[in-house]
């Protein structure tokens, strides 16, 4: 009985050994905080991944640039010495040109829009793309429609904001189109950006409501514009190398999981954009609402024709034609 007692023991014991020994524990970071729209992203994906393999991959999660800001993160997924990212668009076209379209001002129409031209089949053959410069990239998600704000003055029309210096991401398509509104670009890793703003190395920003928030840009910055001059997606990148060693089954528990985080993520942004102008009003800032945003698209026109010569006119149409 001891005997069978033993063996059972250490069956048991050997079981578990294999069964710790077979968990693969994989990297994802973002450049904000936990609490906010991507922190709910990484999580809800770190859950998942654990769930859709028994627990055999675990996911362990990075904020605020733990591991850098969205340009190193990316970097370092492509290198192998990461294996996973989320991040904005931003910096992206820096590894895949294609997605630059994706940052055209007022591209997109509303949330609806954007959400389905990228679930849609232009948003998955860009996500194609990716497989050549050594991603797999794994689903959109979002950061919303970005918003200036300035610690100087009041943005009501194009022309307030010739000479304001004001961080960009380190982003071709953005840099482009703020130069011809007169913006002095500063571009700047995220992490670096609450200190810039703080000690008047830059007067401005410009970002979705969740960032916004989250990044508590309200007490570094007094005036708000609700411009949405630029969509901005996110995006879900895994290392190639890393992803085509995962078996089919396993490559789909990670697309999957990619999906229902995107869920989780656009879920908060709307939450965050329904909430986020009186919680900020409420926090001291002045909130220009009111644009006249006809006035901005018409203050852009050299960018675009630029824009329409780079990326071709009908796939600019295409997108902004688009309907589900």
């Amino acid at each position: 009985m001891k005997l069978t007692r033993l063996a059972a023991g250490l069956a048991l014991g050997l079981g578990m050994a294999c069964a710790a020994l077979a968990q693969t524990t994989m990297k994802i970071s973002i450049s904000v905080a936990q609490n906010s729209h991507q922190g709910v992203a990484i999580d809800t994906f770190a859950k998942e991944v654990e769930k859709r393999t028994n627990g055999r991959y675990k996911v362990q999660t990075f904020y605020n640039g733990a591991l850098g800001g969205e340009r190193e993160s990316i970097e370092a997924v492509q290198l192998g010495t990461q294996e996973l990212a989320f991040s904005s668009t931003g910096p992206v076209p820096n590894f895949v040109p294609e997605t630059k379209i994706l940052d055209v001002p007022f591209l997109f129409r509303d949330k609806a829009h954007a959400r389905a031209v990228l679930d849609g089949p232009i948003g998955q053959d860009l996500l194609k793309k990716f497989d050549a410069k050594g991603f797999k990239a794994l689903a959109w998600a979002e950061n919303g429609f970005r918003h200036m704000t300035n610690s100087k003055r009041d943005v009501k029309a194009p022309e307030d904001l010739k000479g304001l210096k004001m961080r960009t991401m380190e982003n071709p398509v953005h840099i482009a189109a703020y130069k011809t509104f007169g913006i002095i670009t500063t571009p700047m890793a995220f992490p670096e950006v609450f200190t810039a703003l703080q000690q008047g190395t830059v007067d401005g920003q410009e970002n979705p409501l969740p960032v916004i928030i989250s990044a508590k840009f309200d007490q570094v910055q007094k005036h708000l514009s609700l411009t949405g001059h630029v969509y901005s997606p996110c995006i879900f990148v895994m290392n190639k190398g890393v992803f085509d060693k995962l078996t089919p089954a396993d490559q789909q528990a990670f697309l999957d999981a990619a999906k229902e985080a995107a869920k989780a993520n656009r879920a908060r942004v709307d939450e965050d954009d329904a909430r986020g102008v009186a919680d900020l009003r409420a926090k001291g800032m002045t909130v220009i609402d009111n644009l006249d945003k006809a006035r901005f698209v018409a203050a852009l026109a050299p960018a675009q024709a630029q824009f329409e010569k780079d990326f071709g006119k009908a796939n600019l149409d295409r997108i902004r034609n688009f309907q589900p």
